[in-house]
């Protein structure tokens, strides 16, 4: 379903600004209370969410800039900002991974106690419900306008979804422990968690730093909207003889593809350009912003080879 690109982009930084007003209040939270009860759990999960804090500012940044129309310096726009953006995301990620691990192995070889575990499971409840809400809301405008910035941070909230979570069982078996058996000391709980979290943590890293880095390197569209074009061009048969040398790629939302159309040497050019035209639209309904370049082609039957798909039922694949 399409989507005009100028309210997408005013979604798109209306849903970012949510992340970064959501994500302050949590930072200040788990921050204090952690502080407050002597948890690295907490304490790392206000981490977490400061990491989160940053991504989330730059998650908006990068939805803000993307949308600006190309120029001279940029000619092809400035979509891959949002995946410069996911890349910084998940090197963040790692960095704080890797804070919490070194935090909680300290605190594994000398233990202290923490104090009023409830306001830790308290807080850490709100940011599993705070965290769900926004990143539902994230997934949703980011599948809608294909941002990969808001994607990337819609995975950063999820991920503190579960973080929280756990950390929350740790806390409530070390109140419960205290309870039920009062000279058992299960303070370790409290690292052993912060290590799980960071853990997960760096899985959704190495999958954000995969998905974004992807659309860097120029790897084409996937292959099932490459053969969705190639299926729409099908349709146009017998006007068109055949397609070859299909390529694609893309730019934060934007696609670029272009491909040789083989048509009857006997068309105007006049006839060529309206269908190519007409294969264009088409594209650009399904997929908004993209940039098609077709190069046409007369067909050759004496020179036919695997390239022109004179004969067969389907249109043959990229060179």
């Amino acid at each position: 379903m399409s989507i005009d690109v100028g309210l997408a982009h005013r979604r798109k930084s209306a849903v970012a600004l949510l992340s970064v007003g959501s994500n302050l209040s949590l930072v200040l939270a788990k921050l204090a209370v952690g502080l407050f009860i002597n948890s690295v759990s907490v304490i790392s999960e206000a981490i977490h969410s400061a990491v989160d804090l940053l991504a989330a500012v730059i998650a908006w940044f990068a939805v803000r800039t993307s949308g600006k129309p190309a120029d001279d310096e940029h000619p092809y726009g400035h979509g891959k900002i949002e995946n410069i953006s996911g890349t910084i995301e998940a090197l963040l990620i790692f960095l704080a991974a890797g804070w919490i691990i070194y935090e909680s192995i300290k605190k594994i070889m000398h233990h202290e106690p923490l104090n009023a575990p409830i306001w830790g499971i308290a807080v850490m409840l709100c940011s599993a419900i705070a965290n769900f809400i926004v990143s539902s809301r994230l997934f949703k405008v980011g599948k809608e306008t294909d941002s990969m910035a808001l994607q990337a941070d819609g995975w950063h909230l999820r991920t503190d979804v579960w973080t929280s979570i756990g950390v929350t069982a740790g806390l409530l078996i070390i109140m419960l422990g205290r309870w039920i058996a009062p000279g058992r000391n299960l303070e370790w709980v409290d690292p052993v968690v912060a290590i799980s979290v960071a853990l997960m943590i760096v899985h959704a890293a190495w999958r954000l730093t995969i998905q974004s880095g992807r659309d860097l390197i120029d790897a084409s569209l996937p292959v099932q909207e490459e053969e969705w074009v190639r299926k729409l061009i099908s349709e146009y048969r017998p006007r068109i003889r055949g397609l070859h040398a299909l390529r694609s790629r893309k730019s934060g939302a934007a696609r670029f593809i272009e491909f040789h159309l083989i048509v009857d040497g006997n068309e105007t050019v006049n006839d060529s350009h309206r269908i190519t035209g007409e294969i264009k639209s088409g594209i650009k309904a399904r997929y908004p912003e993209t940039t098609v370049t077709v190069h046409v082609e007369p067909c050759k039957e004496s020179e036919c080879n695997k390239t022109c798909d004179i004969g067969c039922g389907r249109l043959g694949k990229a060179e």
